[in-house]
C-alpha cells in the first residue's frame, strides 16, 4: 500500500483549519477585515508554513492586511502551539493568494475571445 497522503498534507489541513478559526475569533485588528485562509503549505521539515490568504479590498488594503498578519504571526504561532499537539509549531509567513484574481482575469479573457469569435463568424 503506497503512502499517497504525506504527513505534511495532514499538517497543512490542520493548520489551515486552526488558523482560520484563530484569525476569525482571536485576531482582533479591524484593519485586517474579512480574511480567508485559502491554503497552507508547510516545508518538508515542518519548520515554515506559507499561509495563503484572500481578502476584499484594493491592492493597498490587501497588502496592509498581509503586513498586519505577518506582524502578528508570532502571536498566532503561540496560539497554534496551544491548540496543536506538535513537537514544534512552524513559523508562519502570510502571502496573498492570487488564484481568485487570476481566475477572474482568465474568465474575462475567455469571454472576450468567445465574443470576438462570434463577431468573426457572423461576418
Amino acid at each position: 500500500m503506497s503512502k499517497d497522503y504525506k504527513r505534511s498534507d495532514k499538517v497543512n489541513n490542520r493548520l489551515q483549519r486552526e488558523l482560520a478559526k484563530l484569525v476569525q475569533l482571536e485576531f482582533k485588528d479591524p484593519r485586517v477585515g474579512m480574511v480567508t485562509i485559502t491554503a497552507v503549505n508547510v516545508s518538508n521539515d515542518l519548520s515554515v508554513a506559507k499561509v495563503y490568504v484572500s481578502t476584499l479590498g484594493d491592492e493597498a488594503q490587501i497588502q496592509e492586511a498581509i503586513t498586519i498578519l505577518n506582524n502578528g504571526a508570532g502571536y498566532l504561532r503561540t496560539m497554534l502551539a496551544k491548540r496543536l499537539e506538535m513537537r514544534s509549531t512552524p513559523e508562519l509567513r502570510f502571502l496573498q493568494d492570487h488564484t481568485i484574481t487570476r481566475g477572474t482575469e482568465l474568465s474575462n479573457l475567455i469571454d472576450k475571445a468567445v465574443k470576438d469569435d462570434e463577431k468573426h463568424n457572423k461576418s
